[in-house]
């Protein structure tokens, strides 16, 4: 007979590990996810990405949107209603009280090679701290945050290159994978306690973040790298810098001098280093090739960008 498992998540990487265990031999006998949120401007109300996966997909099993799960008697009656054997948690957004992970083993797939990066934004931070690897952990849940014994762990090494959009992609399909191992395995694992010598948190992002200058081109890249997906990088006129090259870090220039421009790019000096921008947007405009931004604004080598 097989186990069956409440699955808990939101985002994309949720998703991807969802889609997995549907095509597995474990039973899915319930969703949670967060509420459907307004979008945009018009603010459309949107349901979660995972949400709307099970409704394109015509998936028929109870989805719950708890507002929230502490103190929330009617969403522990409705988890023990279903009798799962296993609660699966990946980016839900929300901690679970002790009342739900008392129902079952309950086990989350993080994003970091834990105790590093508990927290809400372990991938943009492996990539701001320029590490060469990260990874997944599957762990127990416990109340605390990210805090749980280690059932599992599986590693991505980072290129130079790799933004965060690649990296979510890699690691969601690493978490899937790591997903079935461990259940596949749960009877032999025996748990690991972190090092809670080695912990490190990291925050929920805010729009703020992608606020840069031209003082460091290493520094500048690599929150490129990190928020190039939300919020993106922009300096403190709001202009938008997308499509980043990292070209050194070496050399002393004036701060944000234009150095070259080419058709397809600017090189941007930095008081440490170099960079290539190849699009640039200024606030509530369109993005333009660099070059004709640079020209439509009658900048010219040696100029300053702002």
């Amino acid at each position: 007979m097989s186990k069956k498992i409440l699955f808990m998540g939101t985002p994309d990487y949720a998703t991807r590990i969802f889609q997995e265990l549907i095509n597995s031999s474990y039973e899915i006998v319930g969703l949670f996810t967060q509420p459907d949120k307004p979008v945009g401007r018009k603010q459309v109300l949107t349901a979660p990405h995972i949400k709307q996966f099970c409704i394109d997909k015509n998936l028929e099993f109870p989805i719950f949107q708890a507002e929230r799960l502490r103190g929330n008697n009617e969403a522990v009656l409705q988890i023990k209603e279903l009798k799962p054997d296993f609660i699966i948690v990946a980016a839900y957004g929300q901690i679970l009280p002790k009342e739900i992970l008392d129902i079952a083993p309950c086990i989350n797939l993080h994003a970091s090679l834990l105790p590093k990066y508990r927290g809400a934004s372990p991938i943009q931070e492996s990539l701001l701290n320029d590490d060469y690897f990260t990874g997944v952990t599957s762990m127990f849940m416990e109340e605390g945050l990210d805090s749980g014994d280690i059932l599992g762990l599986q590693y991505l090494k980072i290129t130079p290159t790799m933004e965060v959009d690649v990296a979510f992609d890699k690691l969601s399909d690493i978490a899937a994978k790591l997903t079935i191992t461990t259940l596949d395995n749960f009877e032999n694992i025996q748990p690991k306690k972190q090092d809670e010598t080695e912990v490190s948190f990291c925050k929920k992002i805010k729009k703020d973040d992608g606020l840069v200058d031209f003082s460091s081109a290493k520094a500048l890249f690599l929150k490129y790298k990190a928020y190039s997906y939300w919020p993106g990088v922009f300096l403190a006129s709001g202009l938008k810098l997308k499509n980043i090259e990292f070209i050194e870090n070496e050399s002393s220039n004036i701060e944000g001098s234009i150095l070259q421009i080419e058709k397809d790019f600017v090189l941007i000096g930095c008081t440490k280093g170099s960079l290539k921008i190849k699009t640039l947007q200024a606030p509530s405009k369109k993005a333009l090739n660099s070059s004709d931004y640079i020209r439509g604004q009658r900048l010219e080598k040696d100029d300053i960008l702002k």
